[in-house]
């Protein structure tokens, strides 16, 4: 038994043809016009951007072109203000007034030593001697030094010796003993001899005040 084959009708006859074509042109309409109907459907809808701060739109964007652009104007030049002239301030009042002289500073006047006090006086014969040699309180005799020697006063009391002839006068720590000659009761050494007289006399009455 031979097999069945299928097989495809195909329209050879001319009213077969022109009715496919038909159909091919329909279709070709429909799809044109579900096209146009889509975009202007699309056309239609609004689109709306999201606002986003600071965003700008590309309209506003659009930079101009070079023709519509203005011009650059000359900046104008600076213009030159005069400096300010110094003024000088009102005088101060205090430099109207008189001046007047700072005081001077008063001279302080040194107070003058007191005295010493006179404990014992008197007049007798005095001497000089120059050799050098240990004195009674031990120190070395000195003839350039201002002292003398007496009998009985304290080591280290002082006199003052007066020359009654010329008024010259010198003060003497005592710190030997001496002189044993009658008549004498000062032995002086050479610097103060020499400061009431002259050492070529050797020998002269005075007056002696004990300071106490």
């Amino acid at each position: 038994m031979a097999g069945r084959h299928s097989r495809t009708r195909m329209f050879s006859s001319p009213a077969g043809i022109a009715a496919t074509a038909a159909v091919g042109v329909v279709l070709a309409v429909g799809g044109t016009v579900g096209a146009v109907q889509l975009t202007s459907g699309e056309a239609a809808t609004p689109v709306v951007a999201d606002t986003v701060p600071g965003a700008v739109s590309p309209s506003a964007t659009t930079s101009p072109s070079p023709s519509a652009s203005a011009p650059p104007t000359a900046s104008p030049s600076p213009t030159v203000t005069a400096s300010p002239k110094a003024t000088r301030s009102a005088q101060a009042a205090s430099r109207a007034k008189t001046r007047t002289a700072a005081p001077k500073p008063s001279a302080t006047t040194s107070k003058a030593a007191p005295k010493s006090a006179v404990v014992d006086s008197g007049s007798c014969g005095a001497s000089f001697y120059d050799e050098g040699q240990l004195t009674a309180n031990g120190e070395t005799f000195n003839p350039d030094e201002l002292t003398a020697a007496h009998k009985t006063l304290p080591f280290n009391t002082r006199v003052r010796v007066t020359n009654p002839d010329n008024g010259k006068s010198v003060t003497v720590r005592i710190n030997d003993r001496g002189p044993f000659i009658a008549g004498r009761c000062l032995d002086l050494s050479r610097a103060a001899f020499a400061t009431i007289a002259s050492v070529s006399l050797g020998e002269l009455t005075v007056r002696y005040e004990v300071l106490g």
